[in-house]
């Protein structure tokens, strides 16, 4: 039986070419130049949205919340059974988790990009777009969630991250690995994710949150341009189980004072946050103060949650 896979693209370096300088430029190609260039699967029929061009640190909440409708609207008229999105690899991981946390539908959502461009020698952009679409038409990947895939790999939405700046080995889930492979176009899943996050509702203005990075002898200074610009909520970036240094404890108060939602997460590649001590800027004195802990979240992902979930 034929699969019908929609193909949406938003730009990046999978849809770049070179300019006259020989620098790339990010999105320069639409889905249907990139069909052209990349010899897609000829066993699946592909529908094609050019929804996006740009580099993804341009993207906004606006546009993937367009891309939200979209895939939404698809799945409704239950003629496609699964969904590629392409993207740039700066910002292709928060992407991916904010499908993951807004999109209730068990059909495949897979994440894509490439480290190089079409154009340059040694491009992953044919092999890991040609995968993501076959991982898209698979049923094993039902009930799973958005999957990034990339370089043969495919790894969970939530905690996937990009781990290289150039080589095409750029993402990796530390501590959980990836959930399965792709070897000749086929599909191997070795493990799918036993605890499913609910699907936070979307509403209609998203949230202002800033993430607040926290080092040794870090001050209040941050905390307090966030409280002049009134955001709505704040992610403490902490180290370890999930301590900021003491010096950043009144503004902290201050501000969970004045109704801002505050969530302290850790810098570790892996563990949680845990009220383990208890001295000033301790995650138990944060906890003491109103600060919600974020499990074993990254800053990034917590942003996200933070800003789709209405609570805040």
């Amino acid at each position: 039986m034929m699969k019908r896979v929609a193909l949406i693209t938003t730009g990046g370096t999978i849809a770049s070419k070179h300019n006259e300088e020989g620098r790339l430029s990010s999105g320069a190609m639409s889905g249907e130049e990139l069909k052209d260039l990349l010899e897609l699967p000829n066993d699946i029929e592909i529908d094609i949205f050019s929804m996006v061009q740009k580099p993804s640190m341009h993207i906004t909440f606006e546009d993937l919340d367009g891309i939200r409708e979209k895939i939404n609207e698809l799945f409704e008229n239950n003629l496609t059974d699964g969904v590629v999105v392409t993207h740039g690899t700066d910002s292709l991981e928060e992407s991916a988790y904010f499908f993951d946390l807004t999109i209730n539908n068990s059909r495949p959502i897979v994440v894509t990009g490439s480290q190089r461009s079409p154009e340059q020698l040694g491009s992953d952009a044919f092999i890991n777009l040609r995968h993501a679409i076959y991982c898209a038409s698979d049923d094993q990947l039902r009930k799973i969630g958005t999957v990034v895939v990339f370089n043969e790999r495919i790894f969970a939405a939530q905690y996937v991250k990009k781990e290289h700046a150039s080589n095409i080995q750029g993402f990796n889930a530390f501590g959980f690995g990836y959930l399965g492979i792709i070897d000749n176009d086929k599909i191997y899943l070795h493990q799918r994710p036993v605890i499913n996050e609910k699907h936070l509702p979307r509403q209609e203005i998203i949230p202002k949150v800033e993430i607040v990075k926290c080092y040794l002898n870090c001050d209040d200074t941050l905390i307090k341009a966030c409280i002049d610009k009134n955001v709505n909520g704040i992610i403490l970036e902490g180290v370890g189980r999930g301590q900021v240094s003491p010096l950043m404890m009144p503004a902290i108060r201050d501000a969970i004072n004045q109704g801002i939602h505050i969530v302290i997460t850790t810098s570790s590649e892996e563990g949680a946050v845990y009220p383990t001590y208890d001295y000033i800027g301790s995650a138990y004195d944060l906890y003491q103060a109103g600060v919600i802990l974020g499990k074993d979240y990254d800053s990034k992902k917590s942003s996200y949650q933070t800003a789709v979930n209405t609570s805040c």
